[in-house]
């Protein structure tokens, strides 16, 4: 998968997490809103593909998968949580730990998730191409 494909998968990923969020403690939906809640984590995901594809120019054996890869989805992950943790409490925000947590764990099942079922298709496609 190309690369401007996984990232906008990413972004759209994080921004649905923004969504949910916001709406689970019923904070208005809207762009302003939205924005304000995902800016933090946007930033940590361009930081994760920015390491994501330094990692696989300094390790060949990585290319393959590129940005889809499950290792590639690991750091973009990592990246987000720990990025957007860290943003968020330097722009005054809060970060208690169950928010942490959450974050974590949703993020993974998004970033990481995502790249497993890309994965598990191309290689039932390629099981059955024979």
């Amino acid at each position: 998968m190309k690369l401007p494909l996984a990232f906008t998968i990413d972004l759209i990923a994080v921004l649905g997490f923004a969504i949910v969020g916001r709406n689970s403690h019923a904070e208005s939906v809207d762009l302003v809103g939205v924005t304000l809640t995902a800016w933090p984590f946007l930033v940590g995901t361009a930081l994760g593909t920015a390491l994501a594809l330094l990692w696989q120019r300094l390790r060949p054996s990585l290319r393959s998968a590129g940005t889809a890869g499950l290792t590639a989805g690991i750091v973009v992950w990592a990246c987000t949580v720990v990025g957007g943790i860290a943003l968020r409490l330097a722009s005054g925000d809060t970060a208690e730990t169950p928010f942490i947590v959450v974050a974590a764990i949703s993020l993974a099942v998004l970033l990481i998730g995502w790249r497993l079922g890309y994965r598990l298709i191309r290689q039932a496609r390629h099981a059955a191409a024979g």
